[in-house]
């Protein structure tokens, strides 16, 4: 394992909601409950100051600090959602509530396990109070509680498109794809990631409509198809249509991180590139309004590159395929190799 993790001076932090998690776990004297031992506390001001200095929209752990009655549910999401400029929330103890440690004891000192699906209610909860998750509790790193591993914290929606979506409607929906792409070996896993994505939460956005060519050529016959029709023999399908369009602009407007890896559409050619400017007008608005945006590399750095966005986007990626790796967790031979910091 690498201490080499993202550290908050490297990450735009202005008009974002920072969900700080700190141990303020310090002693008591037994008699009065005075703190007999502040230095936790003391040791997260740095990150805190740091957080405000770099126009932090709120920290939700100086202003006048709220103090709120308990750390999930309704009323602290809503304390949490849009709080003014400046603002520090320290919320109750996590561990009042079982779904934090996933074990307790019941009123009779009886051990119990907490409900998987109150766990699972219990983090989504807290993912809502922040934009940006910050891990300032060293003191509690060894520790696989919900404060600090979380549920969903990765993935909320993900937009699948471009050749990938016709062996998704396919084995979904047994849609016609006339001469469209099709992975014959990816089809036999989409039940099971669809399955996966429903047991964590992840809604998956699949095209409605699509824009359809003869032949894969900038010059094609251009026409369009959905999925009830089908796309019929002869013809294949090379961008997403208006009403998906309408559909993934709506999903990106509404994210606060987005990693966008893969064209919607054959942008190379205008016919079929309305699809992909359409997603990317998209990612370069939701940036202005305070997202953290990556390209993935590969096409979608050439999108960037087509229609001059790579200064307006968070970053853009060289990584292409070893982007997708690193998401899925794989360890990097070129990477692994080099000395840690």
């Amino acid at each position: 394992m690498t201490l080499n993790k993202l550290s908050i001076d490297k990450i735009d932090l202005k008009n974002k909601r920072i969900l700080m998690r700190c141990d303020f776990n310090v002693p008591q004297d037994k008699a009065t409950s005075a703190i007999t031992n502040n230095a936790r506390i003391v040791a997260a001001l740095p990150s805190v100051k740091h957080c405000l200095d770099a126009g932090a929209k709120s920290i939700v752990f100086i202003k006048d600090i709220i103090f709120l009655s308990d750390c999930v549910g309704p009323d602290v999401e809503k304390a949490c959602a849009d709080p003014a400029s400046g603002t520090v929330i320290l919320l109750e103890n996590l561990r009042y509530h079982i779904e934090e440690e996933g074990k307790g004891v019941d009123e009779t000192g009886s051990k119990v396990k907490a409900d998987s699906a109150k766990v699972k209610e219990f983090r989504e909860s807290l993912r809502k109070l922040g934009d940006v998750y910050v891990s300032d509790a060293f003191g509690t790193a060894h520790r696989a509680h919900s404060s600090m591993v979380g549920e969903g914290f990765e993935v909320d929606e993900m937009i699948i498109g471009g050749g990938m979506a016709f062996t998704f409607r396919k084995v979904i929906d047994g849609m016609k794809i006339g001469g469209s792409l099709y992975d014959e070996s990816g089809a036999q896993i989409v039940p099971k990631l669809m399955e996966k994505a429903k047991a964590k939460g992840v809604k998956i956005h699949l095209p409605v409509d699509f824009v359809t060519g003869d032949k894969f050529d900038k010059d094609a016959q251009v026409g369009s198809a959905n999925v009830e029709e089908g796309i019929p023999d002869g013809w294949m399908g090379l961008d997403i249509g208006p009403k998906s369009q309408e559909e993934v602009v709506q999903v990106i407007k509404n994210a606060k991180t987005i990693v966008w890896n893969g064209p919607a559409g054959v942008f190379e050619f205008d016919s079929f590139a309305a699809g992909t400017k359409a997603m990317m007008e998209a990612v370069v608005e939701a940036t202005k309004d305070g997202a953290i945006t990556i390209i993935g590399g590969g096409d979608t750095a050439t999108c960037c590159a087509k229609w001059n966005t790579e200064d307006k986007v968070s970053h853009v990626s060289t990584g292409g395929g070893a982007s997708l790796e690193l998401l899925e967790g794989k360890t990097l031979p070129g990477v692994a190799a080099l000395t840690d910091a």
